[in-house]
């Protein structure tokens, strides 16, 4: 619902069609009426059809089929306009889960950073269903672009001034990574959930930061560590 109603407040034009059971229709009737007017199909559906459109029991009762536009490349005269107006972004490295892209997008919409940056790898995880559910609406909040090459990408981020801080399991700084010095813009690079930064990506960073633990695991989920990153650079203070 709340993925739902975010898109509906975002732009409800570019819902297509809307399904929903029984006990959700009580709660949509501005909606419907909205999208009555848009010209839009909406339809009530017994629970067991609604599962076949959503292709999975986890649709909280409503799903709806929209228009979504691929992630655009990004050139480099938007990376020198980012770094002059200090805008902070994320930077994902082979991310291959999409509910990991769902819950890091939700954290960076309450932190209040819009932009995330996915690389071209056709096993990375891209915005779509399970990603939306996840992101509880914070996808609504959060532009999506896209790079062939990661570690090109995080040498251009440095050249035009920002602060590119990778999240590592190991060998990095073991302190909060709180932003650089001057206010200069960061870039957050979190990597792949079994393999972590690839060593070329480690490289093109600016500077490494580990969470430190007990010892007893390796590492954090990738979704919870860049909870922790974003609290420590984000945060207001």
């Amino acid at each position: 619902m709340a993925a739902v109603q975010a898109r509906f407040k975002k732009d409800a034009s570019t819902i297509l069609r809307l399904y929903f059971d029984e006990a959700t229709s009580r709660k949509i009737g501005l909606m419907c009426k909205a999208l009555a007017g848009l010209r839009k199909i909406y339809r009530c559906v017994e629970p067991v059809e609604l599962e076949k459109i959503a292709g999975t029991v986890h649709h909280g009762g409503i799903v709806a089929v929209v228009t979504n536009s691929p992630a655009r490349d990004i050139t480099e005269s938007e990376i020198g306009q980012w770094a002059k107006r200090k805008e902070p972004l994320v930077v994902f490295d082979r991310i291959g889960n999409a509910h990991n892209l769902g819950a890091i997008a939700r954290t960076m919409a309450f932190f209040g950073v819009a932009r995330l940056v996915i690389d071209g790898d056709p096993a990375a995880a891209r915005p779509g269903d399970a990603a939306y559910r996840v992101a509880e609406g914070g996808l609504e909040f959060v532009e999506v672009r896209a790079v062939r090459e990661i570690p090109a990408f995080l040498r251009a981020l440095a050249e035009a001034g920002f602060d590119v801080i990778g999240a590592a399991t190991r060998g990095g700084r073991a302190a909060a990574p709180r932003a650089a010095p001057g206010g200069n813009p960061w870039a957050l690079v979190l990597g792949n959930e079994e393999r972590g930064l690839v060593p070329e990506t480690a490289a093109a960073c600016t500077r490494l930061a580990t969470i430190p633990g007990g010892g007893s695991m390796e590492s954090l989920n990738v979704s919870a560590a860049a909870a922790i990153f974003l609290r420590d650079l984000a945060a207001p203070r």
